[in-house]
């Protein structure tokens, strides 16, 4: 346990990722709402919205409204999805200071994800990069599917540290690697993690965790082990993926916060240990928040 980092921090994508799923239309307001209940949480990055086409993901035909709505606490960052060019431009023009770019180690993933080749997703990253770089605008990416596909199956850790590289090559200044069907284990966690760190430094790298056999505590742990220290979660585990049927929710916020204060791993705020006590309410889709943090 030496070898665990001494802080880790927490990427909250339960407004975005955890929503995006949701049959049911969640109102403008709770969603402003939800955003500001986790900045006074003490969270110090979270994922706010996605700028994608409201015909593939109506969840987020409200991204500009959104965006503008919420409060914008000091220090904390509210990145949001760019999938491409028009999209990172109606970000920038909300108000947009950060934005993350999406890909995956999956031909046929990137294909129902975002409607292109992974060799047309990588030209689409290059116009966001070269369009941020000018803004100055910091872009962050993932990579989803790097522990297996809904539609290939086992994914290949060179694959995946082919596309991390990449990614990291073209300016991303952080990497989210995704087990976009909650399929991994430790093990393979550590063969995929061990093939990206010989391209990509660590600390450049956090991992994202889906929880569908019960992993996402177990694989992340192997993660922080291995030298990453930052760890995306969603409050309540809410989430899902619309383009990967039979995934669950992402790795519980409150959990991970749990685990982090029972290894002695210092997180962004102190508040953020009454997330460990359970102070959402789990009953969803009402996300009725309990507001014990205050």
């Amino acid at each position: 346990m030496d070898t665990l980092p001494k802080r880790v921090k927490i990427v909250e994508v339960g407004p975005r990722d955890g929503l995006q799923n949701e049959k049911n239309i969640v109102s403008t307001p709770v969603k402003i709402k939800l955003i500001d209940m986790l900045s006074e949480a003490g969270l110090s990055v979270i994922e706010a919205t996605s700028f994608v086409s409201p015909k593939w993901v109506p969840q987020m035909a409200d991204h500009a409204e959104v965006l503008k709505g919420i409060q914008k606490f000091p220090g904390v960052t509210y990145p949001v999805l760019t999938p491409n060019l028009k999209g990172f431009e109606a970000a920038v023009a909300a108000g947009a200071k950060e934005v993350s770019i999406f890909g995956a180690a999956s031909e046929l993933f990137t294909k129902k994800n975002i409607n292109c080749s992974m060799e047309e997703s990588f030209q689409r990253f290059d116009a966001i990069l070269k369009a941020a770089q000018s803004a100055n605008i910091s872009v962050r990416g993932y990579v989803s599917c790097v522990l297996g596909c809904p539609y290939e199956g086992k994914i290949s850790p060179a694959k995946v540290a082919e596309v991390t590289k990449k990614l990291y090559s073209m300016g991303c200044y952080e990497i989210s690697l995704g087990d976009t069907i909650g399929v991994g284990t430790p093990g393979i966690m550590k063969d995929m993690l061990s093939a990206v760190m010989q391209e990509v430094p660590p600390a450049a790298l956090a991992v994202h965790c889906h929880d569908t056999y019960g992993q996402a505590l177990a694989n992340t742990l192997m993660a922080l082990q291995m030298g990453v220290s930052v760890v995306d979660s969603s409050v309540a585990g809410l989430g899902g993926c619309p383009y990967a049927q039979g995934a669950s929710g992402n790795l519980a916020t409150e959990d991970l916060v749990y685990m982090l204060e029972g290894l002695g791993i210092h997180t962004d705020s102190p508040l953020l240990s009454h997330l460990g006590e359970r102070s959402v309410d789990p009953q969803i889709p009402s996300f009725q928040l309990q507001d014990k943090w205050n």
